[in-house]
């Protein structure tokens, strides 16, 4: 009886939860209803500015041992300096400890021990920077969310009308995201289960956690339960994300090596849990090198 009352007077938590998320989805409509003023070219510009700067996290730059760089000229060593102060110099804004490494200026100036010395102290200050490069992606990604999710909104109703092909048919899109669907876009980016009733939209709610956390470049992989509906949902939805200005690629049963890796390249990937799955083992278990591997490094 005292937990009836308790849920009848503070709600379930699953109505909490929606409570708390309510004011982000008028903030979102808010925003998507300023974009419906300006050009569609806002949209691609916006992708940009995210991406760009999402892109100072990632992990993807080349180390060299001391032996390497004192065989290589100071020309090339210099040249290896300045891309880590470019590298430090966008990140300073938000690491003190990045703020504090020498600029173009007086990398000039250094002798060819000197660079060597510089290089490998970038190389042990980014090392020490890299473990704070998730929380710092995250609270980027939250910052940015009502934004984003405005923007993928407004795309969807500037593509209503429209027409293309998907899996031999042609297809009119005629979606734009209700407020329900906004709501699990934002659990699913938090990490909720979203539970929807069949004609919801669960295709559609996807693209909105999917849109925001591609723009890592690090890559999405979105999982369906077969080759048919993966290969839909990337010519159906891939549409909307590719006009957005990212990449859409899909996995299947039939595909080889090297086309499989061309896909996992892509900042949207499309497949099924036991392509997904397997593609990993062989990965991890049957390549004899790096070349052999087909999917990139995971960052989860």
């Amino acid at each position: 009886m005292v937990k009836w009352l308790l849920k009848l007077i503070v709600g379930s938590r699953n109505n909490r939860v929606i409570r708390k998320i309510a004011p982000l989805v008028v903030k979102i409509n808010a925003l998507e209803e300023e974009l419906q003023n300006g050009p569609e070219e806002v949209l691609q510009e916006k992708t940009a500015v995210w991406k760009a700067h999402l892109e100072r996290y990632t992990l993807n730059v080349e180390t060299y041992s001391d032996r390497i760089l004192r065989s290589r000229t100071p020309e090339e060593n210099r040249e290896v300096l300045r891309r880590w102060s470019e590298k430090f110099e966008s990140l300073a804004s938000e690491f003190r400890k990045a703020g504090g490494f020498p600029g173009h200026g007086a990398i000039d100036g250094l002798d060819e021990e000197a660079l060597v010395e510089k290089i490998l102290e970038a190389q042990r200050l980014f090392q020490d920077l890299k473990d704070d490069f998730p929380a710092a992606r995250a609270a980027y990604l939250e910052e940015i969310l009502p934004e984003a999710f405005a923007v993928v909104k407004n795309a969807a109703r500037r593509l209503c009308g429209r027409e293309w092909i998907v899996c031999d048919h042609p297809v009119k899109w005629e979606m734009v995201h209700f407020d329900v669907q906004l709501i699990g876009g934002i659990g699913l980016h938090r990490g909720m289960i979203a539970e929807m009733a069949t004609g919801e939209g669960k295709t559609l709610v996807a693209t909105l956690p999917v849109f925001l956390n591609a723009l890592t470049g690090l890559g999405v992989h979105v999982i369906t339960v077969n080759d048919y509906l993966a290969r839909r949902d990337a010519e159906w939805m891939g549409y909307l994300f590719e006009y957005l200005g990212l990449t859409v690629g899909v996995i299947q049963n039939d595909q080889r090596g090297e086309i499989r890796r061309e896909q996992y390249r892509k900042d949207i990937t499309y497949g099924t849990a036991s392509e997904f799955g397997f593609d990993y083992l062989r990965d991890n278990g049957m390549a004899q090198a790096a070349d052999h591997q087909v999917q990139r490094n995971h960052y989860f």
